[in-house]
């Protein structure tokens, strides 16, 4: 399929998304959020594709955040809606049931950093950069950055980033667990390539399982969050992967997976 805001290539089990409106530092408008729905949606009804990695076109920027355009001419009524529609997208990403690497490479700003966040794990080339500055606008985060950040990094943490509106470099981010890795810019797709291919090497089942353990669990109370691990662990020994994985194990040699 051909989107207008993002490219999509899919090779050998692996989805590459990029957010292409470069000349604009990647903003998100409005049909860049539509595209976002409709391609991981599509990526979740794809079998083939087992890991995603989602980038920005261009050196400057993963996306420096919202289109200020759009935002100036909202109302408090519509104002909601754009809200809902980001979150929209950004949870179709969160809850896709395959891991998604965001690949920053640049200017993470505001939706930009909101989406980072929304991914499974980050990497960031050494010229990243994170900020919530919506402060700065009159305005607060408003596709998720309020929740997610709290959850990743801290309470404190979290309100002296929204609050200040400021930006932190990717060797900061990595320091309070917004980032997994920094590297060089030349080196960023390649080292989400070689990640990507480390965790397509495991069971398809068994990764869906392990994101659902921990994405639902996190908003559980720890009894009722083991309740769900033991349900999903047993789910697990019910596929046929486990058996292949025991089984190659005990026989010493690589188990071959089939998403069954």
């Amino acid at each position: 399929m051909v989107y207008e805001a993002l490219l999509y290539e899919k090779r050998e089990g692996l989805g590459t998304v990029t957010l292409n409106r470069p000349a604009k530092l990647n903003t998100l408008n409005g049909q860049m959020v539509e595209d976002l729905l409709a391609c991981f949606r599509s990526i979740q009804g794809d079998q083939e594709v087992r890991v995603v990695i989602l980038t920005g076109a261009g050196e400057k920027a993963f996306t420096a955040g919202v289109d200020i355009a759009e935002l100036a001419g909202l109302s408090a009524l519509s104002g909601k809606d754009f809200a809902r529609r980001g979150h929209e997208a950004l949870c179709s990403i969160e809850s896709l049931g395959k891991p998604v690497l965001a690949a920053v490479n640049g200017y993470a700003l505001g939706g930009g950093c909101e989406m980072a966040m929304a991914c499974t794990l980050r990497l960031a080339s050494e010229n990243a950069r994170f900020a919530l500055p919506e402060v700065k606008l009159g305005l607060i985060p408003g596709y998720g950055g309020t929740q997610r950040l709290p959850r990743f990094i801290g309470r404190g943490r979290a309100l002296e980033l929204i609050l200040s509106g400021e930006q932190i470099t990717a060797q900061q981010a990595c320091e309070i667990g917004l980032v997994n890795h920094v590297v060089p810019p030349a080196e960023l797709i390649p080292a989400a390539e070689n990640l990507a291919r480390k965790i397509m090497a495991n069971a398809p089942l068994a990764l869906k399982y392990a994101l659902e353990a921990v994405q639902h669990g996190l908003e559980m109370t720890l009894p009722e969050g083991l309740f769900l691990e033991s349900n999903l662990f047993g789910l697990c020994c019910s596929t046929a992967d486990m058996k292949e994985g025991t089984r190659a194990f005990l026989e010493k040699r690589p188990p071959k997976f089939v998403g069954e």
